[in-house]
């Protein structure tokens, strides 16, 4: 059975002039349930997490200052967000609904994230709508527990996993995938172990060549035996922070490359969601929406 982690707590309420599309967090679940693709036995919700798995992957100084919101004015600048109670709550469900989802990926060769893919957090600050980095928390936890040796993370967010790619510098179990827009955000792009930058614009047709060329032999070569994917839609042509030219069809045969090839290759593939921007809610649900469906047709 497809396992997808979800809380209400994923949507938060933010002041005028913070947001960006939270609904999205209570729709996705909603029309996945009402277009049959799945029921509520699908949905867990994530129990309390252990610090212990956060410090395993940040800073203890730069956790502590979270908990008691000491960030400075500049910190808080950095990640977008008004620093609340509510946020640290709702970063920290995600982290363990990521861990969550990536045990059940084990027993059931995938499961989801309705949240997270907070790619931007490094292991002393957040960024760009990211606080703590639940791909890194999720590889950690899988190494630590032996419960994985190699991680590969397969990042298809318009932005560069820069956070991911600065924790996962040194260290040989993980490797950090990122096929991004060259020219977007952020400017100073870390050092991913494969980068693929992508021009403006670029139609499906070529993303999808650059991707295969490049994920195949990867896969071949360094024979993960778990994937972390994060699958942002904001590779959408209508994304108004994407700067790429690609159609839902086209992100929906992205997703359907990544998962055939986890499948084919018996790895366990953790989703977790990204970003999205389209000024119609309705792009950004229905682009998240396929990767369900496509995990329904392709493992179950």
């Amino acid at each position: 059975m497809l396992k997808i982690a979800y809380s209400p707590l994923y949507k938060l309420d933010l002041p005028e002039g913070h947001r960006f599309p939270m609904e999205k967090y209570e729709l996705l679940p909603e029309q996945l349930l009402y277009e049959g693709t799945v029921t509520s036995s699908n949905f867990f919700e994530p129990t309390d997490l252990d610090k212990k798995w956060v410090l395993n992957t940040h800073d203890s100084e730069y956790f502590e200052k979270l908990i008691r919101l000491d960030l400075s004015k500049s910190e808080i600048r950095k990640t977008g967000f008004p620093l609340t109670r509510a946020l640290i709550e709702r970063e920290i469900h995600i982290m363990q609904g990521s861990i969550e989802a990536s045990i059940f990926a084990l027993e059931n060769g995938i499961a989801m994230n309705i949240a997270g893919g907070t790619h931007h957090a490094f292991t002393d600050r957040g960024e760009g709508f990211c606080l703590l980095n639940d791909i890194a928390i999720s590889a950690n936890y899988l190494l630590e527990n032996q419960l994985a040796k190699k991680v590969l993370v397969v990042d298809l967010d318009v932005h560069q996993g820069n956070g991911t790619a600065q924790i996962f510098e040194n260290k040989k179990q993980v490797f950090t995938f990122s096929m991004h827009g060259a020219s977007n955000y952020p400017m100073h792009k870390e050092k991913s172990d494969l980068d693929i930058g992508l021009p403006d614009k670029i139609q499906d047709e070529e993303y999808l060549g650059l991707l295969k060329k490049n994920l195949i032999p990867l896969i071949d070569k360094f024979q993960p035996d778990f994937i972390i994917y994060q699958c942002g839609v904001d590779v959408l042509e209508s994304d108004k922070l994407g700067r790429l030219g690609m159609t839902i069809q086209g992100c929906k045969e992205r997703d359907r490359i990544v998962l055939e090839l986890a499948k084919i290759n018996q790895i366990p593939i953790m989703c977790c969601m990204g970003g999205g921007y389209s000024p119609k809610i309705s792009n950004i649900i229905e682009a998240h929406a396929n990767t369900y469906r496509l995990a329904q047709e392709i493992f179950f």
